[in-house]
């Protein structure tokens, strides 16, 4: 069967599903096939739970017309997604980069739902099968879809960018995220700029933190090029006063053509975030007012930069996701804002590859150089690092002791690698 008869049948049936266990009547499921499962043995099973067709790609499980054969089940499914995408005549921005991604996405997508029906990406469909199915979620009541790209190594953001065909994006940073796929931070830079080389090819729209060097030297090429924040040598399309944090609120405070904006953030760094909006809503037509509707009501939420109000304590929550660069973005932040008796809890950061050791003494040298006092290190890595700071291997061994020895009247900073399910302490404290 072609893509074009494939596409068809997708018309009628645009619930797209991957997994039985989230199955919907009538939807096309794909049998994707990992290292450790097989979609395809499970083409029966969604036929008889209600699924209208299954994308099968061995033959031996097509038991039915409703399944239909392809070479590879992936490939289809990304090939489907960048059709559907193409017949659609609206803006795609992308968003790529070490830090910030998810924050920016939905400041983005808060500030232009304002005016526009908006797409973003839901959750973490940020990789090669979440982003088509993301796209796949498009239809035409959609005026504008909003994008976050995740790549883990070098190559996957180019096959992210030939999928979505994005219009318009830019890149939050480069951090050092993902060392052990990509090698080192110079790896971590080309990767992300594979979405600058995208719009330059077609003539895209990029969104340049001027105030970074590296992304002004990788966009430099890009015609439609619109700064958003301080440079030395072009001019300020975005136009802001940046009200510092005082002592009593810590959240960014900033001004636009004189409107003065209170946003739910802090930290130098989602100022940016903020800022990127900014500049997208205003290149999209949005007048100050709308703008300053769509950052004051985001909240953040799933484990980023969440501030959380306990009986005995006060917690930032910012577990989503570690990485070196991250990490002392985020404790120089939490350490800068008012409050006293602060506790680090601290999980390993994953993926740093031959970097792993180096890269958590020097987190924890940073944090003794910073004057943290008190903090806990959790996790196999942290748990090798020399330091006067406790430290534990696990961390249900870190909820067995604050269990044990109760902290109270404490302002706690929790951030780890996403696997190290950190936020699980917020119980114990």
């Amino acid at each position: 069967m072609t893509l074009t008869e494939i596409y068809e049948i997708y018309l009628q049936h645009t619930d797209v599903c991957t997994d039985t266990r989230k199955l919907s009547k009538g939807c096309l499921f794909f049998a994707l096939r990992g290292d450790n499962f097989n979609g395809n043995k499970f083409a029966e099973q969604a036929l008889n739970e209600g699924a209208a067709y299954c994308i099968i790609d061995e033959p031996a499980y097509a038991i039915d017309k409703k399944c239909i054969l392809v070479n590879d089940v992936l490939s289809t499914l990304q090939d489907l997604a960048k059709h559907h995408r193409q017949q659609l005549n609206l803006p795609v921005i992308a968003i790529v980069g070490s830090n910030g991604k998810t924050t920016t996405k939905e400041l983005i997508s808060s500030v232009l739902q304002t005016q526009f029906q908006v797409l973003s990406t839901p959750g973490n469909f940020n990789n090669h099968i979440g982003l088509p199915l993301t796209l796949l979620m498009l239809n035409k009541t959609h005026q504008i879809a909003v994008i976050e790209m995740g790549a883990n190594h070098e190559n996957e953001n180019a096959l992210l960018c030939e999928i979505a065909c994005p219009s318009h994006g830019l890149i939050t940073n480069n951090g050092k995220d993902h060392l052990e796929g990509f090698g080192s931070l110079e790896g971590v830079i080309n990767s992300n700029a594979e979405l600058f080389s995208y719009l330059h090819e077609h003539k895209g729209i990029a969104f340049v933190n001027g105030a970074d060097e590296v992304l002004m030297q990788k966009s430099s090429t890009i015609k439609n090029r619109i700064i958003y924040q301080n440079s030395e040598h072009e001019k300020i399309d975005v136009h802001h006063t940046y009200i510092k944090a005082n002592s009593l609120q810590p959240q960014i405070n900033f001004a636009i053509e004189s409107t003065a904006i209170a946003s739910n953030l802090s930290g130098d760094y989602n100022f940016d975030n903020i800022l990127a909006a900014v500049s997208i809503g205003l290149h999209f037509g949005l007048n100050p007012t709308a703008i300053k509707l769509g950052i004051e009501s985001y909240e953040p939420k799933n484990l980023r930069s969440q501030l959380i109000e306990k009986e005995h304590n006060k917690i930032f929550l910012d577990a989503y996701n570690a990485n070196p660069s991250s990490m002392e973005a985020s404790i120089r932040n939490f350490m800068a804002m008012p409050g006293n008796n602060k506790l680090l809890i601290l999980g390993d950061m994953f993926e740093l590859g031959k970097y792993e050791a180096e890269e958590h003494q020097n987190l924890v040298t940073f944090c003794e150089n910073l004057g943290v006092k008190e903090a806990i290190l959790v996790g196999k890595a942290f748990y090798k690092t020399q330091s006067h700071y406790k430290k534990f291997e696990e961390t249900v061994e870190v909820s067995n002791y604050l269990k044990a020895s109760p902290v109270q009247d404490k302002f706690v900073f929790l951030k780890g690698s996403r696997g190290m399910k950190i936020e699980s302490l917020i119980e114990a404290l």
